[in-house]
């Protein structure tokens, strides 16, 4: 029985996207080790946002599907039924990738 990812308040759950950065010199490749990259993901579940120490309600900004680039620290790395996923707060992801004729989606 396959079980649904919820996230909650502000954190998001992100997919990660496969990304073969290996480089290859004729028939040899070689291996992208020890480089800390960004990671860059689907995000799969938003929570619906926070509160602020104030009492005013701050709705999250991304949405599911959206293509995210997360942090090479900082979110927290889980398998859930064989798939890895990360989760960590929507304040700590670095940035969202859109097409030109997305921007005005943009919440700022």
């Amino acid at each position: 029985m396959s079980k649904k990812l919820v996230a909650l308040f502000d954190a998001v759950i992100v997919k990660p996207l496969d990304e073969d950065e290996d480089a290859q010199y004729g028939s040899i490749v070689v291996p992208d080790l020890g480089k800390d990259r960004n990671e860059k993901g689907e995000v799969i579940a938003v929570g619906p946002g926070k509160y602020t120490a104030m009492g005013t309600f701050i709705n999250s900004s991304l949405n599911i599907g959206d293509i995210v680039i997360l942090p090479t620290m900082g979110f927290t790395k889980f398998q859930h039924e064989g798939e890895e996923y990360y989760v960590g707060p929507e304040n700590q992801i670095l940035g969202r990738i859109t097409s030109e004729s997305n921007e005005e989606d943009l919440p700022f």
